[in-house]
């Protein structure tokens, strides 16, 4: 058996690629849109990939499942659980999709999987055991959890009401996924545990760094889970659902559109943005969503195009800012120190269905007409004026262990819904906890019109006769 993880660390996603050496096929766990990289591998490998399997309806990347039924004829494998509002309404009726109940088993090759439905992250989601038949094995070896167990957290339960909208629906999930953790009691301990996600994933509180883990070291050191399985539903419910993090605005598109279907990429090919020049900059100001991807935030704040967005590609920032501010039908330039880095973005911006990638241009020409420059100002956090109007866009857990004196929060990848609630008439400090989120909170707020100054620096340092 042929076991690969895959992982774009821009959004700490997995996918899974897994394959039968002696019949040469494999399936793809959990695949994004730009599925050259898993062909590539599977080649290398010998291996051709025949089959696709989603463990459910993500919210923060697009799949590739679609993608690979319609352009490549795999056969895909997709959960039928979890109610009439929980399908995959791309593949009905689709010869080559398979639909799940608990417990279905399949083959690719001589490898067995074996879907267990495991529900609270999202109703219709399924987990898989794996078992090398073709090896010998007459157990499975490891479990793909995708959004169910990760490494030190499991699935956050929250996200079908505080990304999709869906009210009242976060508790039930949360006991939900407690039932779901404690059905796990009866699985081996040497079962490797193979998440879709990792540390710095927006879809749960505290994922480990580690890529993977095994069952019985879980069961010890996770919290989460740990809590599950030992303490009563009531206390596990308000652990699980204390402290997530505001997702950005883009999740509720991501579940839509991998509910009804992905738009297939055209030709099945990456947009090949263009160069322009300073010349050709002023077609790009109007109409235009600019993504300035430089990860100097001081050099942005003194110098940026007007209305462009501080998105950097470090720390999967470009997914997050991008994500949370710019319309999925919008036309795109991006500002780039580094060429070489401009497929790595529009790969990142594809994935969250970001497909109008137009045009890019090196910062240094960009930034050479003074046309088109604006700036705002930056200040440390021992500057903060007394009763100067503030925005804290840190998540509502930080705001609440201590804040600015009469500030307003409003997490920064929630801005774009909640403008009308943004303090307005006189200059607005933006200030997070170390200055990263507040750079890019700032340059939104400033291409909306708004007299921002950028609080650069850590919350702490910020006088504490200004704090509670």
């Amino acid at each position: 058996m042929f076991l690969r993880q895959i992982t774009d660390s821009s959004l700490a996603q997995n996918a899974y690629l897994i394959g039968c050496q002696r019949t040469g096929e494999a399936i793809i766990i959990d695949p994004e849109r730009d599925l050259d990289r898993y062909f590539q591998i599977a080649a290398e490998n010998d291996l051709r990939i025949t089959a696709v399997a989603d463990t459910h309806i993500h919210a923060d990347y697009l799949s590739g499942a679609r993608e690979l039924v319609v352009r490549h004829g795999a056969s895909a494998y997709l959960s039928e659980e979890g109610g009439p509002d929980w399908q995959f309404e791309w593949a009905m009726g689709n010869p080559q999709v398979h639909f799940l109940k608990h417990e279905d088993v399949f083959r690719v090759g001589n490898i067995e999987l074996k879907a267990l439905l495991t529900p609270g992250h999202t109703p219709e989601h399924m987990s898989f055991l794996v078992t090398d038949i073709g090896g010998g094995a007459d157990e499975p070896m490891a479990l793909l959890t995708g959004d169910f167990i990760f490494v030190g957290d499991v699935g956050r339960p929250d996200l079908l009401e505080s990304a999709a909208g869906q009210a009242g629906v976060m508790e039930p999930s949360a006991r939900m996924l407690y039932a779901s953790l404690r059905q796990t009691a009866d699985l081996p301990e040497h079962l490797q545990i193979l998440p879709a996600h990792g540390a710095g994933s927006a879809c749960g509180k505290a994922l480990g760094a580690v890529p993977n883990s095994v069952l019985g070291y879980e069961r010890k050191f996770n919290p989460a889970l740990r809590e599950a399985l030992t303490a009563g539903e009531d206390q596990f419910v308000k652990s699980i659902l204390s402290g997530q993090p505001e997702p950005p605005l883009y999740f509720a598109r991501m579940k839509r559109d991998n509910k009804l279907g992905p738009a297939l990429l055209p030709d099945g090919a990456l947009p090949a943005p263009k160069r322009i020049t300073a010349e050709e900059l002023g077609d790009w100001m109007e109409d235009t969503a600019i993504l300035d991807l430089r990860s100097d935030r001081a050099a942005f704040a003194e110098k940026h195009l007007r209305g462009a967005l501080f998105a950097p590609m470090s720390g999967g920032k470009l997914s997050v800012a991008a994500g949370s501010y710019v319309d999925e039908d919008s036309r795109i330039l991006l500002v780039v120190e580094d060429e070489s880095r401009v497929g790595e973005a529009v790969r990142d911006l594809i994935r969250i269905g970001l497909d109008h990638v137009a045009a890019w241009i090196p910062a240094d020409e960009a930034l050479s007409d003074t046309r088109f420059i604006a700036s705002y100002p930056r200040i440390a956090p021992a500057e903060l004026p007394v009763d100067a109007a503030v925005l804290d866009v840190r998540r509502a857990d930080e705001f609440a262990a201590s804040q600015v004196k009469g500030a307003t929060n409003i997490a920064y990848t929630r801005l774009a819904a909640r403008l009308d609630e943004v303090p307005s008439g006189r200059p607005l400090f933006v200030h997070c906890a170390g200055g990263t989120r507040a750079a890019i909170a700032s340059a939104f707020l400033a291409s909306h019109g708004y007299e921002v100054v950028h609080i650069d620096g850590p919350y702490a340092e910020i006088p504490a006769g200004q704090r509670t």
